[in-house]
Protein backbone atom coordinates (compact mmCIF):
# COMPACT_ATOMS: atom_id res chain seq x y z
CA UNK A 1 0.00 0.00 0.00
CA UNK A 2 2.76 2.18 0.63
CA UNK A 3 4.64 1.92 -2.41
CA UNK A 4 0.69 3.21 -4.19
CA UNK A 5 0.88 6.14 -1.44
CA UNK A 6 3.11 8.34 -3.99
CA UNK A 7 1.75 7.58 -7.26
CA UNK A 8 -2.22 8.18 -5.70
CA UNK A 9 -0.77 11.15 -4.57
CA UNK A 10 0.51 12.51 -8.25
CA UNK A 11 -3.28 11.64 -9.65
CA UNK A 12 -4.59 14.20 -6.87
CA UNK A 13 -2.47 16.56 -7.88
CA UNK A 14 -3.57 16.21 -11.72
CA UNK A 15 -6.51 16.09 -10.29
CA UNK A 16 -6.14 19.62 -8.42
CA UNK A 17 -4.89 21.06 -11.69
CA UNK A 18 -7.11 19.34 -14.46
CA UNK A 19 -10.27 22.56 -14.49
CA UNK A 20 -7.49 25.10 -14.85
CA UNK A 21 -5.48 22.97 -17.36
CA UNK A 22 -8.26 22.07 -19.83
CA UNK A 23 -9.48 25.31 -19.43
CA UNK A 24 -7.41 27.47 -21.55
CA UNK A 25 -6.89 25.41 -24.46
CA UNK A 26 -10.65 25.13 -24.64
CA UNK A 27 -10.95 28.74 -24.40
CA UNK A 28 -8.52 29.62 -26.80
CA UNK A 29 -9.14 26.66 -29.72
CA UNK A 30 -6.00 24.63 -28.94
CA UNK A 31 -7.04 20.71 -28.29
CA UNK A 32 -7.32 19.55 -24.33
CA UNK A 33 -5.51 16.52 -25.35
CA UNK A 34 -2.17 18.35 -26.79
CA UNK A 35 -2.45 20.44 -23.08
CA UNK A 36 -2.47 17.51 -20.94
CA UNK A 37 -0.02 15.94 -22.85
CA UNK A 38 2.70 19.42 -22.54
CA UNK A 39 1.59 19.28 -19.06
CA UNK A 40 3.35 16.29 -18.22
CA UNK A 41 6.29 17.01 -20.75
CA UNK A 42 6.90 20.36 -19.65
CA UNK A 43 7.02 19.17 -15.80
CA UNK A 44 9.24 16.54 -16.46
CA UNK A 45 11.53 19.13 -18.66
CA UNK A 46 11.46 21.53 -15.55
CA UNK A 47 12.62 18.67 -13.07
CA UNK A 48 15.24 17.80 -15.53
CA UNK A 49 16.50 21.02 -15.50
CA UNK A 50 16.24 21.51 -11.28
CA UNK A 51 17.24 18.46 -10.83
CA UNK A 52 14.23 17.30 -9.55
CA UNK A 53 14.05 19.46 -6.47
CA UNK A 54 11.19 21.85 -6.43
CA UNK A 55 7.60 20.14 -5.73
CA UNK A 56 6.01 22.12 -8.24
CA UNK A 57 3.73 21.31 -11.24
CA UNK A 58 3.42 23.08 -14.47
CA UNK A 59 0.66 23.51 -16.86
CA UNK A 60 -1.53 25.75 -18.87
CA UNK A 61 -0.69 29.95 -18.17
CA UNK A 62 -3.79 32.07 -18.01
CA UNK A 63 -1.54 34.93 -18.96
CA UNK A 64 -1.55 33.85 -22.42
CA UNK A 65 -5.18 33.62 -22.96
CA UNK A 66 -5.67 36.62 -24.72
CA UNK A 67 -2.46 36.30 -27.19
CA UNK A 68 -3.74 32.68 -28.14
CA UNK A 69 -6.87 33.42 -28.90
CA UNK A 70 -6.10 36.39 -31.31
CA UNK A 71 -3.16 34.62 -32.32
CA UNK A 72 -5.05 31.80 -33.72
CA UNK A 73 -8.09 34.08 -35.18
CA UNK A 74 -5.48 36.04 -37.15
CA UNK A 75 -2.80 33.87 -38.20
CA UNK A 76 -3.47 30.08 -37.10
CA UNK A 77 -2.28 27.91 -34.54
CA UNK A 78 1.02 27.23 -36.22
CA UNK A 79 1.82 30.80 -36.22
CA UNK A 80 0.64 31.42 -32.75
CA UNK A 81 3.05 28.64 -31.75
CA UNK A 82 6.10 30.16 -32.70
CA UNK A 83 5.32 33.62 -30.75
CA UNK A 84 4.64 30.80 -27.75
CA UNK A 85 8.01 29.18 -28.16
CA UNK A 86 9.80 32.59 -28.48
CA UNK A 87 7.97 33.52 -25.32
CA UNK A 88 9.81 30.26 -23.78
CA UNK A 89 13.41 32.11 -25.01
CA UNK A 90 12.92 35.25 -23.21
CA UNK A 91 12.34 33.10 -20.20
CA UNK A 92 15.81 31.23 -21.01
CA UNK A 93 17.30 34.53 -21.88
CA UNK A 94 15.88 36.31 -18.43
CA UNK A 95 17.40 33.04 -16.50
CA UNK A 96 20.67 33.65 -18.46
CA UNK A 97 20.69 36.95 -17.10
CA UNK A 98 19.89 36.12 -13.39
CA UNK A 99 23.06 33.73 -13.67
CA UNK A 100 25.21 36.60 -14.53
CA UNK A 101 23.40 40.11 -12.84
CA UNK A 102 21.88 37.89 -9.59
CA UNK A 103 18.38 37.64 -8.72
CA UNK A 104 17.72 41.23 -8.39
CA UNK A 105 18.09 41.97 -11.55
CA UNK A 106 14.70 41.05 -12.41
CA UNK A 107 13.03 43.45 -9.77
CA UNK A 108 15.30 46.56 -11.26
CA UNK A 109 14.19 45.68 -15.08
CA UNK A 110 10.61 44.54 -14.12
CA UNK A 111 9.47 46.24 -10.75
CA UNK A 112 6.36 46.17 -9.87
CA UNK A 113 5.08 49.41 -11.51
CA UNK A 114 6.21 48.02 -14.35
CA UNK A 115 4.15 44.44 -14.44
CA UNK A 116 1.41 45.35 -12.13
CA UNK A 117 -0.82 47.42 -15.04
CA UNK A 118 0.02 44.93 -17.24
CA UNK A 119 -1.11 41.75 -15.53
CA UNK A 120 -4.80 43.98 -15.21
CA UNK A 121 -4.33 44.59 -18.95
CA UNK A 122 -4.19 41.13 -19.21
CA UNK A 123 -7.69 40.31 -17.07
CA UNK A 124 -9.64 43.28 -17.94
CA UNK A 125 -8.75 42.28 -22.21
CA UNK A 126 -10.60 39.55 -21.78
CA UNK A 127 -13.50 40.75 -19.78
CA UNK A 128 -16.33 40.83 -23.11
CA UNK A 129 -15.38 37.40 -23.72
CA UNK A 130 -16.53 36.00 -20.41
CA UNK A 131 -19.23 37.92 -20.41
CA UNK A 132 -20.60 37.80 -24.59
CA UNK A 133 -20.24 34.00 -23.84
CA UNK A 134 -22.28 33.74 -20.15
CA UNK A 135 -24.67 35.06 -22.21
CA UNK A 136 -25.46 31.85 -24.55
CA UNK A 137 -23.08 34.12 -27.04
CA UNK A 138 -19.93 32.97 -28.99
CA UNK A 139 -16.83 34.91 -27.50
CA UNK A 140 -16.86 37.97 -30.16
CA UNK A 141 -20.72 37.95 -29.28
CA UNK A 142 -21.62 37.18 -33.08
CA UNK A 143 -23.76 34.23 -32.68
CA UNK A 144 -26.20 33.34 -30.02
CA UNK A 145 -25.54 29.99 -28.85
CA UNK A 146 -28.12 29.32 -26.04
CA UNK A 147 -31.01 31.34 -24.93
CA UNK A 148 -30.43 34.08 -23.32
CA UNK A 149 -32.14 33.43 -19.82
CA UNK A 150 -31.08 29.83 -20.07
CA UNK A 151 -27.57 30.83 -20.16
CA UNK A 152 -27.54 33.14 -17.47
CA UNK A 153 -29.43 30.82 -15.09
CA UNK A 154 -26.54 28.06 -15.88
CA UNK A 155 -23.75 30.73 -15.96
CA UNK A 156 -24.27 32.87 -12.62
CA UNK A 157 -24.94 29.34 -11.01
CA UNK A 158 -21.65 28.01 -12.24
CA UNK A 159 -20.13 31.59 -10.89
CA UNK A 160 -21.98 31.71 -7.63
CA UNK A 161 -20.79 27.82 -7.12
CA UNK A 162 -17.19 28.37 -7.94
CA UNK A 163 -17.19 31.53 -5.88
CA UNK A 164 -18.57 29.41 -2.47
CA UNK A 165 -16.32 26.66 -2.81
CA UNK A 166 -13.51 29.24 -3.12
CA UNK A 167 -14.88 30.63 -0.14
CA UNK A 168 -16.38 28.38 2.26
CA UNK A 169 -14.55 24.81 0.56
CA UNK A 170 -12.84 22.80 3.22
CA UNK A 171 -9.47 20.53 2.62
CA UNK A 172 -9.09 19.68 -0.96
CA UNK A 173 -12.34 21.15 -1.64
CA UNK A 174 -11.27 24.50 -1.48
CA UNK A 175 -8.27 23.99 -3.84
CA UNK A 176 -10.75 23.06 -7.27
CA UNK A 177 -13.26 25.16 -7.08
CA UNK A 178 -12.92 25.81 -10.97
CA UNK A 179 -13.68 22.17 -11.30
CA UNK A 180 -16.66 21.96 -9.40
CA UNK A 181 -18.15 25.21 -10.35
CA UNK A 182 -17.65 23.10 -14.38
CA UNK A 183 -19.32 20.18 -12.86
CA UNK A 184 -22.47 22.03 -11.31
CA UNK A 185 -22.50 24.54 -14.60
CA UNK A 186 -21.84 21.54 -17.08
CA UNK A 187 -24.79 18.90 -14.78
CA UNK A 188 -27.51 21.95 -14.83
CA UNK A 189 -26.56 22.09 -19.02
CA UNK A 190 -27.45 18.45 -19.19
CA UNK A 191 -30.92 19.29 -17.23
CA UNK A 192 -31.22 22.33 -19.80
CA UNK A 193 -31.01 19.91 -22.51
CA UNK A 194 -28.21 21.87 -24.68
CA UNK A 195 -25.33 19.33 -24.34
CA UNK A 196 -24.55 17.22 -27.48
CA UNK A 197 -22.85 14.23 -27.03
CA UNK A 198 -22.54 12.69 -30.70
CA UNK A 199 -18.91 13.72 -31.10
CA UNK A 200 -18.02 12.04 -27.69
CA UNK A 201 -19.82 8.75 -29.17
CA UNK A 202 -17.57 9.08 -32.59
CA UNK A 203 -14.33 9.68 -31.21
CA UNK A 204 -12.02 6.66 -30.57
CA UNK A 205 -10.89 5.88 -26.98
CA UNK A 206 -7.47 5.98 -27.73
CA UNK A 207 -5.89 8.43 -30.38
CA UNK A 208 -2.74 10.79 -30.65
CA UNK A 209 -3.48 13.90 -29.92
CA UNK A 210 -3.73 16.71 -32.27
CA UNK A 211 -0.28 17.96 -32.44
CA UNK A 212 0.79 21.14 -34.60
CA UNK A 213 4.29 21.98 -35.08
CA UNK A 214 5.17 25.61 -35.02
CA UNK A 215 5.64 27.66 -38.38
CA UNK A 216 7.97 30.82 -38.00
CA UNK A 217 5.62 33.93 -38.31
CA UNK A 218 7.60 37.32 -37.44
CA UNK A 219 3.84 39.29 -36.30
CA UNK A 220 2.97 36.71 -34.37
CA UNK A 221 6.57 36.48 -32.54
CA UNK A 222 6.74 39.96 -31.70
CA UNK A 223 3.01 40.57 -30.72
CA UNK A 224 3.47 37.79 -28.06
CA UNK A 225 7.04 38.12 -27.14
CA UNK A 226 6.19 41.28 -24.70
CA UNK A 227 2.93 39.73 -22.94
CA UNK A 228 5.71 36.65 -21.37
CA UNK A 229 7.38 39.59 -19.12
CA UNK A 230 4.19 39.55 -16.49
CA UNK A 231 4.25 35.56 -16.58
CA UNK A 232 7.95 35.17 -16.01
CA UNK A 233 7.21 37.65 -13.36
CA UNK A 234 4.39 35.93 -11.69
CA UNK A 235 6.69 32.92 -11.73
CA UNK A 236 9.11 34.32 -9.25
CA UNK A 237 6.35 34.56 -6.92
CA UNK A 238 5.38 31.21 -7.34
CA UNK A 239 8.54 30.07 -6.64
CA UNK A 240 8.86 31.95 -3.48
CA UNK A 241 5.20 30.23 -2.36
CA UNK A 242 6.46 26.82 -2.74
CA UNK A 243 9.87 27.83 -0.48
CA UNK A 244 7.73 29.27 1.79
CA UNK A 245 5.40 26.11 1.60
CA UNK A 246 8.50 23.68 1.39
CA UNK A 247 10.71 25.11 4.23
CA UNK A 248 13.17 25.33 1.70
CA UNK A 249 14.80 28.40 -0.39
CA UNK A 250 14.43 27.30 -4.17
CA UNK A 251 15.48 30.42 -5.17
CA UNK A 252 18.73 29.57 -4.24
CA UNK A 253 19.24 26.12 -4.78
CA UNK A 254 18.32 24.90 -7.21
CA UNK A 255 18.19 28.94 -8.14
CA UNK A 256 16.21 31.21 -10.04
CA UNK A 257 17.93 30.87 -12.88
CA UNK A 258 17.43 27.07 -13.34
CA UNK A 259 13.68 27.52 -12.26
CA UNK A 260 13.33 30.11 -14.87
CA UNK A 261 15.33 27.95 -17.74
CA UNK A 262 13.17 24.79 -16.46
CA UNK A 263 9.83 27.10 -16.81
CA UNK A 264 11.57 28.79 -20.24
CA UNK A 265 12.32 25.43 -21.85
CA UNK A 266 9.04 23.69 -20.86
CA UNK A 267 7.09 26.14 -22.34
CA UNK A 268 8.96 26.45 -25.83
CA UNK A 269 8.89 22.52 -25.70
CA UNK A 270 4.88 22.66 -25.04
CA UNK A 271 4.53 24.82 -28.28
CA UNK A 272 6.53 22.25 -30.18
CA UNK A 273 3.62 19.82 -30.16
CA UNK A 274 1.25 22.65 -30.46
CA UNK A 275 0.16 23.32 -26.46
CA UNK A 276 -0.16 26.46 -24.35
CA UNK A 277 2.02 28.08 -22.42
CA UNK A 278 3.52 26.44 -19.27
CA UNK A 279 3.80 28.09 -16.03
CA UNK A 280 3.82 26.84 -12.40
CA UNK A 281 0.41 26.10 -10.82
CA UNK A 282 -0.48 28.13 -7.52
CA UNK A 283 -3.63 25.40 -7.01
CA UNK A 284 -0.84 22.35 -6.83
CA UNK A 285 1.58 24.30 -4.39
CA UNK A 286 -1.62 24.65 -2.52
CA UNK A 287 -2.70 21.28 -2.33
CA UNK A 288 1.08 20.68 -1.25
CA UNK A 289 0.74 22.74 1.59
CA UNK A 290 -2.60 20.98 2.77
CA UNK A 291 -1.19 17.35 2.07
CA UNK A 292 2.51 18.25 3.36
CA UNK A 293 4.16 16.52 0.12
CA UNK A 294 7.10 17.82 -0.56
CA UNK A 295 8.76 14.67 -2.28
CA UNK A 296 8.88 16.14 -6.39
CA UNK A 297 8.59 12.03 -7.32
CA UNK A 298 5.01 13.23 -6.56
CA UNK A 299 4.90 15.38 -9.76
CA UNK A 300 6.62 13.25 -11.94
CA UNK A 301 3.23 11.09 -11.44
CA UNK A 302 1.24 13.83 -11.75
CA UNK A 303 3.11 14.38 -15.18
CA UNK A 304 3.00 10.60 -16.14
CA UNK A 305 -0.71 10.40 -15.78
CA UNK A 306 -1.61 13.53 -17.96
CA UNK A 307 0.98 11.97 -20.60
CA UNK A 308 -1.26 9.24 -20.13
CA UNK A 309 -4.66 10.76 -20.36
CA UNK A 310 -3.92 12.96 -23.38
CA UNK A 311 -4.25 9.32 -25.59
CA UNK A 312 -7.96 8.80 -24.67
CA UNK A 313 -9.57 10.35 -27.91
CA UNK A 314 -13.12 10.97 -25.47
CA UNK A 315 -11.06 13.03 -23.02
CA UNK A 316 -11.12 15.88 -25.96
CA UNK A 317 -14.06 15.42 -26.97
CA UNK A 318 -16.21 15.40 -23.73
CA UNK A 319 -14.55 18.34 -22.78
CA UNK A 320 -15.16 19.84 -26.25
CA UNK A 321 -19.32 19.76 -24.83
CA UNK A 322 -18.63 21.91 -22.13
CA UNK A 323 -21.69 24.76 -23.28
CA UNK A 324 -20.57 28.51 -23.67
CA UNK A 325 -22.79 29.63 -21.04
CA UNK A 326 -20.86 27.26 -18.03
CA UNK A 327 -17.23 28.46 -19.36
CA UNK A 328 -18.65 32.06 -19.27
CA UNK A 329 -19.89 31.57 -15.10
CA UNK A 330 -15.61 30.54 -14.49
CA UNK A 331 -14.36 33.30 -16.95
CA UNK A 332 -16.20 36.27 -15.47
CA UNK A 333 -14.77 35.31 -12.09
CA UNK A 334 -11.38 34.32 -13.92
CA UNK A 335 -10.64 37.39 -15.54
CA UNK A 336 -11.35 39.83 -12.62
CA UNK A 337 -8.88 37.82 -10.31
CA UNK A 338 -6.51 38.10 -12.80
CA UNK A 339 -6.92 42.03 -12.85
CA UNK A 340 -7.33 41.80 -8.89
CA UNK A 341 -3.47 40.47 -8.87
CA UNK A 342 -2.27 43.34 -10.69
CA UNK A 343 -3.83 45.39 -8.09
CA UNK A 344 -2.76 43.47 -5.28
CA UNK A 345 1.21 43.80 -7.16
CA UNK A 346 0.98 47.32 -6.54
CA UNK A 347 -0.44 47.32 -2.98
CA UNK A 348 1.97 44.30 -1.75
CA UNK A 349 5.11 46.67 -3.35
CA UNK A 350 3.66 49.66 -1.82
CA UNK A 351 4.13 51.30 -4.90
CA UNK A 352 3.27 55.12 -4.13
CA UNK A 353 1.22 56.74 -7.02
CA UNK A 354 1.62 59.68 -5.81
CA UNK A 355 4.96 60.07 -7.67
CA UNK A 356 4.66 61.57 -10.97
CA UNK A 357 6.51 58.42 -12.56
CA UNK A 358 4.39 56.03 -11.45
CA UNK A 359 1.08 57.34 -12.30
CA UNK A 360 2.21 57.69 -16.03
CA UNK A 361 3.83 54.33 -16.16
CA UNK A 362 0.27 53.04 -14.74
CA UNK A 363 -1.71 55.55 -16.90
CA UNK A 364 -0.40 55.03 -19.90
CA UNK A 365 -0.13 50.98 -19.63
CA UNK A 366 -3.45 50.86 -19.12
CA UNK A 367 -5.12 53.30 -21.46
CA UNK A 368 -2.94 52.36 -24.51
CA UNK A 369 -3.40 48.13 -23.14
CA UNK A 370 -7.58 48.82 -23.00
CA UNK A 371 -8.25 51.83 -25.67
CA UNK A 372 -7.44 50.29 -28.86
CA UNK A 373 -4.55 51.85 -29.03
CA UNK A 374 -1.92 51.02 -31.77
CA UNK A 375 1.29 51.54 -33.88
CA UNK A 376 1.78 49.99 -37.19
CA UNK A 377 5.43 49.41 -37.79
CA UNK A 378 5.26 47.90 -41.05
CA UNK A 379 5.58 43.98 -40.35
CA UNK A 380 2.99 43.96 -37.71
CA UNK A 381 0.69 46.18 -35.62
CA UNK A 382 1.93 47.17 -32.06
CA UNK A 383 -1.78 46.99 -29.91
CA UNK A 384 -3.36 45.54 -26.54
CA UNK A 385 -1.03 43.25 -23.90
CA UNK A 386 1.69 43.46 -26.11
CA UNK A 387 1.73 47.96 -26.09
CA UNK A 388 0.79 47.81 -22.35
CA UNK A 389 4.13 46.17 -21.72
CA UNK A 390 6.56 47.58 -23.74
CA UNK A 391 5.04 51.17 -23.09
CA UNK A 392 5.28 50.51 -19.12
CA UNK A 393 9.03 49.02 -19.69
CA UNK A 394 10.09 52.16 -21.67
CA UNK A 395 8.70 54.56 -19.62
CA UNK A 396 10.35 52.83 -16.87
CA UNK A 397 13.74 53.07 -18.07
CA UNK A 398 13.56 56.53 -19.76
CA UNK A 399 11.45 58.90 -17.25
CA UNK A 400 13.87 60.65 -15.00
CA UNK A 401 13.07 59.81 -10.76
CA UNK A 402 11.44 62.28 -9.21
CA UNK A 403 13.80 64.07 -6.50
Amino acid sequence: MQQLKTPLLGLQMLFVAFGALVLVPILTGLDPNVALFTAGIGTLVFQLVTKRQVPIFLASSFAFIAPISYGVATWGIAATMSGLAAAGVLYMALGLLVAWQGNQIIHRVLPAVVVAPVIIVIGLNLAPVGVNMALGKTGDGAVQLVEASTALTISLTALAVTVLVSLLGKGLFKLVPILIGLTVGYLLSLYFGIVNFDSVSEAAWFALPNFTAPEFHWEAILFILPIAIAPAVEHIGDITAISNVAGKDFLEKPGLKRTLMGDGLATSAAALFGGPPNTTYSEVTGAVALTKSFNPVIMTWAAVFAIGLSFLGKTGALLATIPAPVMGGIMVLLFGAIAVVGLKTLITAQVDLGKGKNMAIVAVALVFGLGGMQFDLGLFQLQGIALAAISAIALNLLLPNEK
